[in-house]
């Protein structure tokens, strides 16, 4: 009997100046089982993603040749791999630029490393469901999404959600793990005259929240980023 064979470990492509944060990001990235590039200025980056490819980029903004977003504006005319923007820029206004410039999500220096690693693993797993063309479905054990059914349970009991509660769900599972704006959501949910009603997003995350048993204070799905947007399934 033929082996199986072996399927290759994730690529990831480093991009930042700081050599400490490249060796750190090296040596935690391999630990977790991905193969791992490092670059460090833009030029360089966009280089080595046209030569070798990727399938996730964690980017610093602050480069010494070009701008982080410069850099996302350039690759995202070509590819869609999803993209983690890292900085010390904490500003709401630094988040939403980078997540409206085609960022998939935006980690703030200094960061954790188990945090930063369970947003890889989300935005490769939301990648390779993108790939295969499949309808997400989430399980926990708690909580079960199928999308394709319409089925939301918690704990085996079926869940009653209104159009746009529903709607919600499934936008922000589609894209688990990514950051998904504030005026994203709006647009999608209420139209386009809508995406700056932000107190109406407020309302139904909230009852969304209490229909899954999940807390704004000890979140297990629904998580926000204040003044950006909401994400779904990663702590």
């Amino acid at each position: 009997m033929a082996d199986t064979p072996a399927i290759p470990p994730a690529r990831v492509l480093v991009i930042d100046d700081e050599v400490q944060i490249r060796r750190f990001l090296d040596i935690s990235l391999r630990a977790q089982g991905y193969a791992v590039s490092q670059a460090a200025s833009g030029g360089e980056g966009l280089l080595r993603l046209t030569n070798e490819g990727a399938d996730l980029v964690v980017l610093d903004i602050g480069l010494p040749d070009m701008e982080g977003h410069d850099v996302l504006a350039e690759l995202r005319q070509w590819s869609q791999v999803p993209v983690i923007m890292l900085s010390v820029r904490a500003s709401e206004a630094e988040k939403v630029r980078a997540l409206d410039n085609g960022a998939n999500d935006y980690v703030t220096k200094p960061f954790g490393t188990q945090e930063l690693m369970a947003r890889v693993r989300a935005l490769l797993r939301s990648r390779s469901i993108d790939s295969e063309g499949q309808v997400p479905v989430f399980e926990d054990g708690h909580l079960h999404i199928d999308l394709a059914r319409r089925d939301v349970r918690v704990d085996g009991e079926a869940v009653a959600l209104t159009r746009k509660e529903y709607a919600l769900l499934a936008l922000l599972l589609r894209n688990a793990g990514r950051v998904v704006t504030q005026p994203q959501i709006l647009q999608e949910i209420w139209g386009p005259t809508h995406r700056h009603d932000t107190h109406y997003l407020r309302i139904l995350v909230g009852r969304l929240r209490h229909k899954l048993g999940d807390s704004a204070l000890e979140s297990r799905y629904l998580f926000t980023e204040p003044g950006v947007g909401l994400r779904f399934g990663v702590a």
